[in-house]
């Protein structure tokens, strides 16, 4: 019987190597932000330099553009809203006066004052006529010469209007017909007249108005061309008679002044027009000012009313230096 034997268990004397430690990767260290320099303080006060010129030149040009802008708008649409309202007044006053029995019969009315109704269906024409036809007078609706008679009264009334500009309330007369009626209410009652005659300068001049019998005349201008609106080179004339009129009292003028002629202007308003450009030039100068301390938002808010009053002025001066049938 054999017996193996199992052969013995070898043993190291050499210890078993431990498994080798992962190394945890470490994130590398942002470098610490450097503060930035500090950015110098603007200085206090006003600017100066080139700050100074933009904000002058800035101001200058605003103030121009809104004047100009607004001139512009006032002539040609907000001019329509201001001769409205001024109808209305006299409107009311002339109502008033007639009922009252002290509607003005002449010779001698204070300029502006209503002296009439004045009535085109064919047109849709209804203005209440003042006294005077100085470019001033006409921003309130169509004006009465002084030196003819009130219209409706014997002889020849001539009544001018502006054509284009603050409601334009004969800009259409140029589309009378004969036969046409006009009606006239003044202080001394009611009259239609029926046109006879639309004329031009150069044209031949109508009959000398019968005795006793009332003769209107309407008297605007016109252009021709995209601008002959606003440029207007040739006036016009409307002819309406009435078989009777009433008596005209005695005294009125003999002349008018070159003011209140057709297509004349106001000389004297060119101090007044002075008055108002000192005034916007002085707003100009304190846009500048208020600019240095406070924003510009802020300080075109508030100058914005004060500048479009003194433009609001302003163009009624220059209207007054214009034509007056424009």
């Amino acid at each position: 019987m054999t017996a193996t034997l199992d052969p013995p268990e070898t043993t190291s004397s050499q210890p078993t190597p431990a498994p080798p430690r992962r190394r945890r990767l470490r994130k590398p260290r942002r470098p610490a932000p450097t503060p930035h320099a500090a950015r110098p303080a603007r200085p206090a006060g006003p600017p100066t330099g080139p700050d100074t010129a933009s904000v002058v030149l800035s101001s200058a040009f605003t103030m121009i553009a809104l004047v100009c802008l607004w001139i512009a708008a006032q002539m040609l649409f907000l001019g329509a809203l201001s001769e409205n309202r001024s109808q209305e007044l006299l409107y009311r006053q002339f109502r008033t006066e007639l009922a009252g029995l002290t509607a003005p019969v002449g010779p001698v009315v204070p300029a502006g004052d209503p002296v009439a109704l004045l009535t085109i269906p064919s047109i849709g024409v209804e203005q209440t006529v003042v006294e005077g036809t100085a470019s001033g007078d006409l921003l309130a609706g169509p004006g009465h010469r002084r030196d003819t008679p009130l219209p409706g009264q014997v002889g020849t009334s001539v009544v001018y209007g502006r054509a284009t500009t603050y409601g334009g309330p004969f800009g259409d007369i140029t589309q009378l017909q004969r036969g046409d009626k006009i009606q006239v209410v003044a202080a001394q009652g009611r009259k239609v007249f029926t046109v006879t005659d639309v004329r031009r300068a150069g044209d031949p001049l109508p009959q000398p108005v019968a005795d006793g019998a009332a003769r209107l005349v309407l008297v605007t201008a016109e252009g021709s061309g995209r601008l002959g609106a606003i440029t207007p080179d040739n006036v016009v004339y409307v002819d309406a008679d009435a078989p009777k009129g009433y008596p005209a009292p005695p005294g009125r003028p003999l002349a008018v002044p070159d003011s209140e002629q057709a297509m004349a202007n106001e000389p004297g308003a060119v101090p007044l027009l002075a008055l108002c450009l000192a005034l916007l030039l002085a707003a100009t100068l304190g846009v500048v000012v208020a600019r240095q301390r406070w924003s510009a938002v802020l300080v075109w808010v508030v100058a914005a009313p004060l500048v479009i009053a003194l433009a609001w002025a302003s163009t009624d001066v220059v209207m007054r230096l214009l034509p007056n049938l424009i």
